[in-house]
């Protein structure tokens, strides 16, 4: 007698080139992202890339402000909600109201909470649950290339 064995193949890799590709309200070609993005925003934004920790002059920061997506210019984190998680990157306890979505990535073979600007797709970072008890308890590590910051004017 001759049986059978069927074995999946799907690993995380297939998930990943199986999701589909969401809609944002700003698209662009991969050349027209070349020509308005310095390399650095390209790798984070578009390529979805880390920077090393700590290399970012955002992650110092505290001025009141607001730190908007370096590729659209959405305001995507307010300064009174960031703080200093002694990670290498700016964190926040959250983001500005409907524009940060999130998506999982697998990308270090396990499932981790991947943040991204809601009007262009850039890539922005990750959720982590160790931020601040007394707010969220979340830590939205993010990319100081991803971001812009500008500050409040004071009149």
């Amino acid at each position: 007698m001759i049986g059978f064995v069927v074995i999946s193949c799907t690993g995380n890799a297939q998930k990943d080139s199986q999701k589909e590709k969401k809609q944002y309200a700003l698209s662009k070609t991969e050349k027209e992202w070349k020509e308005i993005l310095t390399n650095e925003q390209y790798y984070i934004l578009r390529k979805a890339g880390t920077e090393r920790p700590f290399s970012s002059p955002l992650n110092k920061i505290y001025a009141l402000g607001t730190f908007y997506c370096a590729g659209c210019k959405t305001p995507l984190y307010e300064s009174e909600h960031k703080f200093d998680s002694g990670t290498g990157w700016p964190s926040f306890d959250r983001a500005v109201k409907g524009n940060v979505t999130v998506d999982t990535d697998y990308k270090l073979g396990y499932a981790r909470t991947e943040l991204l600007c809601a009007t262009c797709g850039g890539h922005l970072g990750h959720v982590f649950n160790d931020g601040p008890r007394e707010t969220t308890g979340k830590r939205h590590c993010i990319n100081g290339d991803a971001l812009i910051f500008e500050s409040k004017k004071t009149e």
